[in-house]
């Protein structure tokens, strides 16, 4: 078998290598990802069960759904889909993030499929899923558009791709560059290149040129007042995230 095409970029994987035993520290470098997880897990929660027709007051809403988690880093989101009944694989580029994400999923009594591997890899392997969740991620990679085409080949027909990514423009660059890596020290210096941002609009060609069709987005809009999250129908202007199906 011909190997998968890579999109993975060694300089980005190697700057969140070096923060792997960080992921669970809640007051650590990926104090950003804390604070926006509850915001994120409420999205995504809401379009699968809307999607898969699932009641997410039931216990287990997501039993015998097949879920993707790329990107999955220590597993604050890999944690709560297979806390909802879920069957997880997380997926990580970064081979020290894949044992501190199984030992914490360990400890929490939990059975997730952690792997190092990529996208492209588990496309070829002929993996097959209902449900990818691909959070900020697509602004790391070498070839975005390649990539996406690899998430889209994981989904089931029917299935859901969730993405999240930063804008670009001078407000992204102030808030998601210069206040989070400079003037808040949330992330390291360098952790995000503003010229890999992607619009919104950006996105929607790039996943209609992969075979999926968006059907939603949503800003991710940071309050400093109260010091949290909210999703938002209108403000895009930072964080955002979409979702879209595979017919």
């Amino acid at each position: 078998m011909q190997a998968a095409q890579s999109t993975i970029d060694p300089t980005e994987v190697a700057k969140f290598e070096a923060m792997a035993a960080e992921w669970w520290d809640p007051n650590g470098k990926f104090k950003p990802l804390h604070m926006l997880n509850p915001c994120r897990l409420d999205y995504i929660t809401a379009q699968i069960a809307a999607e898969f027709d699932r009641d997410l007051r039931g216990t287990a809403p997501f039993a015998g759904l097949r879920l993707l988690d790329i990107g999955c880093g220590g597993g604050l989101l890999s944690e709560p889909m297979a806390r909802l009944g879920a069957t997880v694989v997380g997926a990580d580029a970064a081979p020290r993030n894949i044992p501190v994400a199984q030992v914490h999923a360990a400890q929490s009594g939990l059975d997730i499929d952690y792997r190092h591997t990529t996208a492209e890899d588990l496309a070829a392997a002929g993996e097959q899923f209902d449900v990818v969740l691909n959070m900020e991620v697509v602004e790391h990679v070498a070839d975005p558009l390649t990539y996406l085409t690899a998430c889209q080949q994981l989904l089931k027909p029917g299935g859901l791709h969730v993405c999240s990514t930063i804008n670009r423009n001078p407000k992204s660059y102030a808030m998601a560059i210069v206040g989070a890596e400079y003037v808040m020290r949330w992330l390291p210096k360098g952790t995000h290149d503003w010229a890999k941002f992607i619009t919104p609009d950006e996105l929607y060609d790039l996943l209609r040129n992969a075979g999926l069709e968006p059907v939603d987005r949503k800003g991710f809009v940071f309050n400093p007042i109260t010091w949290g999250w909210r999703l938002s129908d209108r403000d895009l202007s930072v964080n955002y995230v979409t979702a879209s199906v595979k017919r």
